[in-house]
């Protein structure tokens, strides 16, 4: 039984490491082909985030997901006094969003896991990555109507995808464990909302915590006090 266990732990970790290769190997690629580094962190930071859903599908154990949280997260907090992660942390301004990036990751497994609910875990990760990942890369490229908020520079483009993906991504999570009943497009509504707003309002990159946790939170709530589900 042991044997067991620890091959497929072995199998699982395999996966992870061999989808995170995969997104570095794009993301060097789209490098060596001429795309900025705001593309390139935008494909890992995209790329990255979905091991939430093979840590759904694959069952992995919590205690897995947070030990790679803590690795990545020491790696994180020493690329910003050594250069680790040069091509990720390059973001011209203040930010610990790496090291945020890597804590959600555990704490939402910590959260959901031992509640058998990871749809929710899965929704903050997934708003996080291709709300945040997205908006950005519209904002830079099509964000004509610039705004500031704390001396964070964003733009309505921007916030606007934000808003449009993270309700995509809620309500196609809920969607694919409840179906399309009236609660997943309401709470998609509401939590794209929130989503937006966290992202709009946070600072030094922690709204790679605050959206992820935040979604995470509303959809959790509305889902089980308001509709019981």
């Amino acid at each position: 039984m042991g044997r067991l266990l620890a091959g497929r732990l072995l199998m699982d970790s395999a996966l992870v490491l061999a989808w995170l290769l995969l997104v570095g190997g794009l993301s060097e690629a789209a490098r060596r082909w001429g795309y900025g580094s705001e593309v390139t962190r935008k494909i890992v930071h995209i790329g990255a985030g979905q091991v939430i859903l093979l840590a759904w599908w694959l069952a992995v154990p919590a205690w897995l997901g947070v030990l790679a949280s803590v690795m990545f997260g020491t790696v994180a907090l020493l690329s910003y006094r050594f250069p680790l992660l040069p091509g990720i942390n390059s973001v011209g301004r203040k930010s610990l969003g790496t090291f945020f990036y890597a804590v959600s990751i555990g704490c939402s497994m910590v959260w959901f896991w031992p509640l058998d609910q990871p749809q929710y875990a899965a929704i903050g990760i997934l708003t996080m990555t291709w709300g945040d990942g997205l908006a950005a890369l519209v904002g830079q490229r099509f964000g004509t109507h610039p705004y500031q908020i704390w001396g964070e520079k964003k733009s309505i483009e921007g916030s606007l995808t934000m808003l449009l993906v993270s309700y995509v991504v809620v309500a196609g999570v809920l969607w694919s464990v409840q179906g399309p009943i009236l609660a997943t497009w309401l709470v998609a509504a509401i939590a794209a909302v929130i989503a937006a707003l966290l992202e709009a309002i946070s600072k030094y990159g922690i709204d790679n915590l605050s959206v992820p946790l935040g979604t995470a939170a509303v959809c959790f709530w509305l889902q089980t006090v308001l509709w019981g589900l």
